[in-house]
Formats: C-alpha cells, structure tokens, sequence
C-alpha cells in the first residue's frame, strides 16, 4: 500500500511555504537586523529585481511575515520590519546559514 500524505501540511510544510520563495530567506535576514528601506533591501540584495523584491514583500505581509509602514517624510518613503512571528524564523535561517557555510567549506 501506498503512504498517503496527511490532508494538512505538517509544521514543516507551512514553514517552507514561507521560506520556499527565491529570495524570502534573504529578506527576512537582513530585516532582522532592524526594518529597512525598499531601496536598501533592494541594494543589500542586488541583483534582485525591484518587481520580485516587491512581489516578495508583499507575499511576507500576506502571511503577516513582516509589517509595510509608511513614513511620513517628503517624499514618503516605505519601511519593511520584522513581525513577531517574522521574528521567529531568524533563528531556523541562521541555523540553515550555519549548515551552508559548513558544506561550502567542508566540501572542498
């Protein structure tokens, strides 16, 4: 008999479904430095394109990942940070940066 995937995602799942996307991991981990501009994630993660940097950003404040601010400066300007639960996968990426820097070096 065949194993049948369970009707919901595991944990594990929905988690990857957030950090799946290209670029998401990186955005979280440099918002959890502290909330940034759109022209400095754009700049911290060139050669990303300005309509996938905006897609993703948006899909992270869809799934209440980060909080989008508008400051009131002339002209107004955008500010991405971290929600709490943004703040929560920091951790598990640092843990995923630990593991890829030891198999870049270890591998050669």
């Amino acid at each position: 008999s065949t194993v049948r995937p369970p009707e919901e995602l595991c944990p594990i799942g929905t988690c990857m479904q957030v950090l799946g996307g290209a670029w998401t991991p990186n955005i979280i981990w440099y918002l959890s430095e502290g909330p940034r501009r759109f022209s400095e994630l754009k700049a911290d993660m060139a050669p990303i394109s300005a309509k996938v940097l905006s897609s993703r950003l948006k899909e992270l404040e869809q799934k209440g990942v980060i909080n989008r601010s508008v400051l009131d400066t002339s002209p107004p300007s955008v500010e991405y940070a971290l929600t709490e639960l943004g703040g929560e996968l920091v951790p598990a990426i640092r843990a995923i940066a630990k593991v890829g820097y030891r198999l870049k070096h270890e591998s050669r």
